[in-house]
């Protein structure tokens, strides 16, 4: 057998919006979809799926080799257009056959699931004879839109985040506005991060980069502050809340160029040993960053602040941070032991308060 032919209901919502309902057996369906798990092919995102949770899919398993199972949620699977649809000749072309071929490999196989991955799992270990699963599909070969209603449907399960976030940047779907926010301060990140001149390429870590030690959430809210309220916001759009990347990927890559070069002791480690990596240290010298930025532009007029203006002003620094041995001088007799710091609201703001102080007594004032 080279194909499948399951009896299939046409059902259309929006303008070029079709999804078909069916059901094949339990067994059938690692024949005709792929598990598309993200990852990265020539730093280009590839797929979309979440880790698989073997524990929950031994719990599926074991309800589907139970005496009476019934699973009414249907997986969602996303087709490749070498999938037809044949209406049945009775003048109702809502009604036929899904005609779908099989393959061994996972590259050649026609559908990769949307949604359900546990159960797909569970439904291809598990001992269920003719099992039936209900399926809802969609044709298409745009991986963007794979990926898009892969968000739509799993934004209100537990996903992780940092899978979200990743995502985000290779979609252009209306999304819910938490997640609209945050596209372009991700688009940014993934640039950080796989950009060949980014002085923290490969340091982020994400669902693609496990190995990365800087948590992309502390990356994310550092964007965020500064298209907010910092040296980004200059070259932001109000209207879309986009901007200039070319120019904030070149002030950020410059102002931690020159961080790696004035501390190269704390730069590039494990944050267990350095608290620059950390996401205090991360946070704080975000806003430094923003400060320092801030000086340069309205005393020169400089929209981009250069690499050697933030080293300038950070080695003047120095001497003052405290991120892999010592005691951090905060005042007052409050002495922090540098790997006391942690990533919480209170040693963030206790941190950045102390950088932005003596950066404006010590080297700007």
């Amino acid at each position: 057998m080279t194909e499948l032919r399951v009896p299939a209901l046409k059902i259309k919502q929006g303008p070029g919006r079709e999804l078909f309902s069916f059901s094949v057996k339990g067994k059938d369906i690692e024949s005709i979809a792929a598990i598309s798990r993200v990852k990265r092919h020539e730093n280009e995102l590839v797929g979309y799926q979440r880790p698989e949770v073997s524990t929950h899919i031994r719990e599926i398993k074991r309800y589907l080799e139970s005496d009476n199972p019934m699973i009414p949620n249907a997986l969602v699977i996303a087709f490749d257009d070498r999938v037809k649809f044949e209406p049945i000749n009775n003048g109702n072309n809502e009604f036929g056959y899904l005609v779908i071929p099989i393959a061994v490999n996972d590259e050649d196989k026609p559908g990769w699931v949307v949604d359900g991955q546990q159960r797909a799992a569970a439904l291809r270990e598990a001992e269920i004879g003719d099992f039936q699963m209900p399926v809802s599909a969609f044709i298409t070969n745009d991986a963007q839109e794979q990926r898009e209603q892969f968000i739509l449907v799993n934004s209100t399960k537990p996903l992780p985040k940092g899978l979200i976030y990743e995502l985000l940047p290779y979609t252009e779907t209306k999304l819910a506005v938490a997640l609209q926010k945050k596209r372009f301060p991700a688009q940014l990140l993934d640039r950080l991060n796989h950009g060949e001149e980014s002085p923290m390429k490969g340091m982020i870590k994400t669902a693609t980069n496990p190995s990365g030690f800087i948590k992309d959430n502390s990356i994310l809210k550092l964007i965020e502050s500064s298209l907010s309220e910092g040296a980004l916001y200059r070259f932001r759009d109000p209207e879309t809340g986009k901007g200039d990347v070319d120019k904030m990927l070149d002030l950020i890559c410059n102002f931690w160029e020159a961080v790696a070069d004035v501390f190269p002791d704390a730069w590039g480690v494990n944050p267990k040993n350095s608290r620059l990596m950390h996401g205090a240290g991360i946070t704080a010298m975000g806003h430094l960053m923003d400060a320092i930025s801030e000086r340069y532009h309205s005393e020169e007029r400089e929209d981009v602040t250069s690499y050697s203006h933030f080293k300038a002003d950070l080695g003047q620094l120095s001497q003052y941070c405290k991120w892999t041995n010592g005691y951090w001088d905060f005042g007052t007799d409050q002495k922090v032991k540098w790997n006391q710091l942690q990533n919480i609201s209170k040693d963030i703001q206790i941190l950045t308060n102390y950088l932005l102080r003596k950066y404006r007594t010590e080297v700007w004032g």
